[in-house]
């Protein structure tokens, strides 16, 4: 039975875990667009279906049926990898982050946190290769800043993350939530809670910081060349991506599928839906700084990071090392 326990199970929970996201991104984009409407005083989605919950169909069978055409002047194969590894990344990522107590992550692996960071550098790729792959001026310098930004904020983030492995004390997003914090614990990560956000925004690509496909200065950036499904691709990446990177949070900052203070634990059936209410929270988060945040000019952007989250970065990954010392 080896090659049920190692192949089989484990290939039916991603397909029905894939499947999830690709229902939880559809309808993501309506979250967002009812969001956006009532934060801007105006009703969003309300025609196709009751309060407007069939407009995801309706978008999909429009990029369907949309024509699948490949300008004569991109590097064809290229051209149509790119989608498809801006997509993937943000897919794969969910291997390693536990869904509930009986719902193990499905690569228990104890390298979790190295396998985020790995994938999460992957995904930038699919950008750069789809604006330099199109020959087209706007797509290059939105694959350009793409690079910059994403590889910028990728170095504080990461300090991040070491100092929340630190914490820890395992490479292992399943050990972390098994093993218990205290009470100084919570405090510390959720004082860089604000900045690993940040972070996160950048590398999503999210207002306010989506200069990398800015309309008003790039057209659509990198995905200008792009429409019909392969457009949809770069959509679907960047909506799974944010759901991605709120389970990620949720995960290291809010403990996961854990109820607080210990609350109902052996309630199992509880931990996806609890999993899935700090996901909401989090995504209505990713949708209010849109809502209210104006982009900065790009120097502003980069000098934000090098200037400011990076020392700071650091010196929060010296002061957890000491405080580890001190009372671990």
């Amino acid at each position: 039975m080896d090659w049920l326990n190692l192949l089989i199970i484990p290939l039916a929970r991603s397909v029905a875990l894939i499947l999830v996201l690709l229902t939880a991104f559809a309808y993501l984009t309506w979250f967002e667009r009812k969001l956006l409407g009532r934060f801007h005083v105006r009703y969003g989605p309300n025609r196709a279906g009751p309060k407007g919950l069939l407009q995801p169909v309706a978008d999909a069978v429009k990029a369907i049926f949309k024509e699948e055409f490949i300008p004569d002047h991109v590097d064809k194969p290229i051209y149509v990898l790119g989608p498809a590894l801006a997509l993937i990344p943000a897919l794969v990522i969910w291997a390693v982050i536990p869904i509930a107590k009986n719902v193990p992550a499905i690569a228990d692996v104890n390298i979790g946190f190295l396998w985020i960071l790995a994938v999460a550098g992957v995904e930038s790729y699919g950008l750069i290769l789809a604006g330099w792959s199109s020959n087209n001026n706007y797509s290059l310098l939105g694959a350009l800043r793409s690079s910059a930004q994403m590889i910028s904020y990728e170095l504080p983030m990461g300090m991040f993350l070491v100092s929340i492995l630190m914490l820890a004390g395992s490479f292992s997003l399943v050990e972390l939530l098994n093993s218990g914090r205290a009470w100084w614990e919570w405090l510390w990560l959720w004082a860089m809670f604000p900045l690993f956000f940040i972070c996160i925004l950048a590398e999503t690509n999210r207002s306010p910081f989506d200069l990398p496909e800015t309309e008003n200065e790039l057209v659509a950036g990198y995905q200008t060349e792009y429409g019909g499904i392969k457009f949809s691709l770069f959509m679907m990446a960047e909506y799974i991506n944010m759901i991605t990177t709120s389970a990620i949070m949720a995960t290291l900052f809010f403990g996961g599928w854990r109820l607080p203070f210990g609350l109902l634990q052996n309630v199992q059936i509880l931990g996806p839906f609890v999993l899935a209410f700090k996901v909401i929270l989090l995504l209505f988060l990713f949708v209010w700084v849109r809502a209210s945040v104006g982009r900065p000019r790009y120097d502003q952007l980069m000098g934000f990071t090098w200037k400011i989250l990076l020392p700071i970065s650091i010196g929060y990954m010296m002061i957890t090392s000491i405080l580890v010392v001190l009372f671990k």
